[in-house]
């Protein structure tokens, strides 16, 4: 009889990557894959439906909090008025039962869910899944495991006292000494989680399949294409450095941004292009994709812009898809200097540059235009390097090996 795995998730899966790639393997071993998530933003629906008819061998349970239907809209409304009063409490009353809500606003109906499918692992993505996971192991006597894509606790601050940093530790230390093993995004997430908790915690890089195709051709004169994308293009996440930089460096550069973003925000960085007075800056916006569609548009540019924050911690420390995106797509890397962006890329030295700020990022960019023959070769280096090292099929070895040890007997 097939071993039963059960993923939970607050959010869609189509915007948790790692958590299909992960089910695919174990669904590919021969495990039976169960998925419990929230769908609550409509654009992104269509793109979890692709992945559902890929896997069809899948089961999953979703709840609809869109405001679509009539019963979401009524969904939304109470658990909305749930959450506003129980964070009047929190200011008061800081309870692990409270901050379960707080951090996944439909923990009873996944929770309720997680212990019908009665599965033989529960795999918690994102800490408003990590209690599901713990409490429907225990209720049906199974393992469960956590996955650390952030490290929580310092995601929004760094303040002790900020409420969200107090209800995130308190999820973690109650129930991470609970989970049977811990995976991170990255080396130093690891490390400070296994300092943390006094435990093996596991580096599962953010890797993706190989591509297999790298339609390269040479960028001998035309403007420079750099790329840069998220689920949300909004502040406060290196755009604005970035468009300084280009309009200081005097280089005809196309800015390529993907993601869905604010009309608000967009205004914002299209006024802040006019004031400039620049004229080597051309801005081009595309619409999400779905998440299989993000390489084939990327292999088109020259340089994908891991542009990431020194604060709060979380930001400093995680190694996101971006980089590993950017990789296997055959793109020159660009990337902000943070503790985790520097240890990767001295790690593997050639696949780009680091920048600390615009200065840096300008004299980078003015590099790479003078020398195109080094971007030509940056590109061609680093498409090899997802084809050969680092992508999922190396590090899927390393999950199913994690893995079987707790589910082959």
């Amino acid at each position: 009889m097939k071993k039963k795995v059960c993923f939970i998730t607050p959010g869609h899966i189509s915007s948790n990557p790692r958590l299909v790639k992960e089910a695919t393997t174990l669904s590919e071993a021969n495990y039976q894959i169960h998925i419990i998530f929230t769908q609550y933003m409509s654009y992104l629906i269509p793109y979890d439906k692709e992945i559902l008819l890929n896997h069809s061998q899948w089961t999953y349970d979703c709840l609809d909090w869109t405001k679509l239907s009539f019963k979401s809209r009524l969904r939304r409304f109470y658990t909305g008025l749930t959450l506003k009063l129980i964070n009047l409490i929190i200011k008061v009353n800081q309870s692990k039962a409270l901050a379960c809500i707080v951090l996944n606003r439909n923990y009873y109906w996944q929770l309720k869910r997680a212990k019908l499918f009665r599965a033989d692992l529960y795999f918690g993505h994102n800490l408003g899944a990590l209690p599901i996971a713990v409490k429907a192991a225990q209720y049906t006597n199974a393992k469960c495991g956590f996955d650390a894509e952030d490290f929580h606790r310092n995601e929004i601050s760094n303040d002790p006292n900020n409420v969200d940093v107090i209800l995130k530790m308190l999820i973690e230390e109650k129930y991470i000494p609970l989970t049977d093993f811990i995976n991170a995004a990255s080396p130093l997430i690891a490390e400070k989680y296994a300092n943390l908790f006094n435990r093996q915690v596991n580096t599962i890089l953010n890797v993706f399949p190989k591509t297999n195709k790298f339609d390269n051709i040479p960028n001998i004169h035309a403007p420079l294409q750099i790329f840069w994308f998220s689920q949300t293009i909004g502040p406060n996440r290196g755009i604005e450095i970035a468009i300084k930089a280009i309009c200081n460096s005097d280089v005809t550069i196309t800015f390529h941004l993907l993601g869905n973003i604010a009309d608000e925000y967009k205004i914002h960085l299209l006024a802040n292009i006019k004031k400039k007075k620049s004229e080597n800056l051309e801005i081009i916006f595309h619409n999400s994709l779905s998440p299989n569609k993000i390489f084939e548009l990327a292999s088109k540019f020259d340089i994908g812009l891991a542009a990431e924050s020194y604060t709060p911690l979380n930001r400093n420390i995680c190694l996101t898809n971006k980089l590993f995106t950017y990789l296997q797509s055959g793109l020159a890397i660009i990337a902000t200097d943070t503790l985790s962006q520097h240890e990767f890329m001295s790690q593997y030295h050639n696949i780009g540059e680091l920048y600390k700020n615009s200065v840096e990022l300008t004299n980078i960019l003015k590099r790479y235009n003078q020398n195109r023959e080094l971007l030509d070769k940056t590109k061609k280096q680093n498409f090899n390097l997802g084809q050969n090292t680092i992508n999922w099929q190396k590090e899927s070895i390393k999950y199913l090996e994690i893995i079987n040890t707790y589910l082959v007997e």
